[in-house]
């Protein structure tokens, strides 16, 4: 990769397994927008082995249990068993844009966070997902991604500003 070339680094979604003997996969969508995969045509696929490679899309289906891909050159299920736990990656500037006021998990990580009053509590270095909210984890906080905690997002200034209720706060 050349120093002008935009890196394929945004994870939408890890192989899990194959599907069927033709060499179709399941992949668990890291998108809330599943769909964005029928507009792919290549992706990079980050091997376990740590190998990355280039693959071209053939088909997509996207089910209510996640999305079932075929890439070019899989054709049986030997093929699509090596794919898998392969995590499925594009560029930046393949990202569907966003509604204002949400944000892609990259975006987020490394936030500074601060509480309304001043308090630092840290970067961001971790976004849990769980059914009800993403949950955002500093050194000192889980910080539910909701709006009446959220104040305010920042990206150019690197900041995230909070009002946490009580006990959520860890003591340093």
């Amino acid at each position: 990769m050349t120093a002008t070339e935009e890196p394929w680094d945004l994870v939408v979604g890890q192989v899990t397994a194959p599907f069927g003997v033709k060499g179709e996969v399941k992949v668990r969508p890291e998108t809330d927008l599943p769909a964005r995969f029928q507009r792919l045509r290549q992706v990079r696929l980050e091997l376990p082995t740590g190998e990355e490679r280039f693959a071209r899309i053939r088909r997509v289906r996207v089910t209510a249990k996640g999305v079932l891909v075929t890439f070019e050159g899989c054709a049986d299920r030997p093929q699509a068993e090596a794919l898998r736990g392969a995590w499925v990656k594009i560029k930046q500037s393949m990202a569907l844009p966003l509604p204002e006021g949400s944000y892609y998990l990259h975006e987020l990580i490394g936030l500074r966070v601060v509480t309304e009053e001043g308090r630092e509590l840290g970067e961001i270095a971790e976004v849990l997902k769980s059914p009800a909210h993403d949950v955002y984890v500093t050194p000192r906080a889980m910080i539910p991604a909701l709006r009446e905690i959220v104040k305010c997002i920042d990206l150019e200034q690197g900041l995230m500003v909070v009002s946490l209720p009580e006990g959520l706060e860890t003591v340093p």
